[in-house]
């Protein structure tokens, strides 16, 4: 039986430690704490000298009681977004959300507790189980920095499950590859009233060829968002410079690359071609800094990850479905180290807003399958894929 008091309690408890990106040390001491208790053996790695976290990522790793069995992998992260400080967790009619100034944190400390829950009955119970190798990252939500700089020489597990997303009834196999984009437009200043013709708008330029390809959604694999568009200056200045944030996201590498070279030539082109170029000062131009932010995840249906997630789910009368999914996660990370990792659900709701929400019962649902997947692991050989 889950013990939902005990749950709650920790979740509570977890949401009031303030861990926005790079600030996640005071809570890794307490999930360490819990762990330590629970026998496990810790490491944090270094690699907060990469993210500037003030702490590395976390690996708690508990020893098998099945010979023979392979290691599984559980992953959640220990970051949340803004605003995310001074946390007041408020909880009525099942349901857990914040008191409205702050997000609410269960993505993902839902997963931080689901994970110590589901250890705790396995250890408690004696239920036989493989070895176990929790990681709990860093700075996920600023980039997946912590899985990035993780020190993968800590870890033997070849497969397991993230838990960082919402349906509970499903298994995320599919996720897409994403490219970050920097775009910096350089035009020339001049006095907006009286000469505006000596100047070179960077503003314009921008938006010429922003005006040059699709974004949004381009088809059912691939999407295109320009997330940010900065530049400091009066509206009596000819504005010199911009800089443009985008992404792309796509499941099918090709599509990415396509729209990839689509969006950077549309820059070059409007800069090349804007009629009011001084071509003296080589005038506009535009730097262009590209960054394949994580690469797509694609797992088949045969391979043991998702057997095993569906195979637990029956045990519990559920059908796990396997879905795709727009989002990234450590997961993307993971799996271009050799480490297939599927995505389950807690059950989190209206994430990364104030709105944020989440049943306990959605918490409860996911312990009990994830102690049903711990057992099912166990009782797969070495060679199982």
């Amino acid at each position: 039986m889950i013990n939902e008091k005990r749950l709650a309690e920790l979740f509570e408890r977890l949401v009031r430690i303030d861990s926005v990106s790079r600030k996640e040390g005071t809570v890794s001491q307490e999930i360490r704490r819990i762990f330590e208790s629970m026998g496990a053996e810790i490491y944090i790695d270094d690699s907060g000298r990469h993210t500037g976290s003030d702490t590395g990522n976390l690996i708690a790793r508990f020893k098998g009681s099945r010979p023979g069995a392979p290691p599984l992998f559980l992953n959640a992260h220990m970051d949340t977004v803004e605003p995310g400080e001074g946390v007041k967790p408020e909880f009525s009619s099942g349901v857990f959300t914040s008191d409205g100034t702050t997000i609410l944190g269960a993505d993902d400390k839902s997963a931080i507790a689901i994970i110590v829950e589901a250890m705790r009955m396995v250890t408690e119970k004696g239920l036989p189980h493989g070895p176990i190798e929790v990681v709990l990252t860093t700075c996920e939500e600023i980039g997946l920095l912590g899985a990035r700089y993780l020190d993968y020489s800590l870890l033997e597990a070849r497969y397991g499950y993230a838990l960082d997303t919402f349906d509970t009834e499903a298994i995320i196999t599919r996720a897409p590859a994403a490219n970050h984009f920097r775009f910096t437009v350089h035009g020339k200043s001049a006095h907006a009233g009286a000469e505006p013709e000596r100047g070179v708008n960077a503003i314009a330029v921008a938006a010429r060829a922003i005006a040059g390809f699709t974004s949004g959604r381009v088809d059912e694999e691939t999407t295109v968002n320009i997330g940010s568009i900065e530049c400091a200056g009066a509206t009596n200045i000819v504005p010199d410079r911009v800089e443009v944030r985008a992404e792309a996201r796509s499941h099918d590498p090709e599509k990415l690359a396509r729209v990839t070279d689509g969006i950077v030539g549309s820059f070059k082109r409007a800069a090349a071609e804007f009629p009011d170029r001084d071509e003296a000062a080589g005038l506009p131009d535009v730097t262009v800094e590209v960054e394949n932010q994580f690469p797509a995840t694609n797992i088949p249906e045969d391979h043991a990850v998702v057997r095993i997630a569906k195979t637990a789910g029956k045990k519990q009368g559920r059908e796990l479905v396997s879905k795709k999914t727009g989002g990234g996660s450590d997961a993307n990370i993971f799996f271009s180290k050799n480490i297939v990792t599927g995505v389950i659900g807690t059950g989190m709701r209206e994430v990364h807003t104030v709105r944020e929400n989440i049943r306990l019962s959605d918490m409860v649902k996911t312990v009990a399958l994830l102690v049903e997947i711990i057992g099912v692991a166990s009782a797969q050989d070495k060679g199982s894929k």
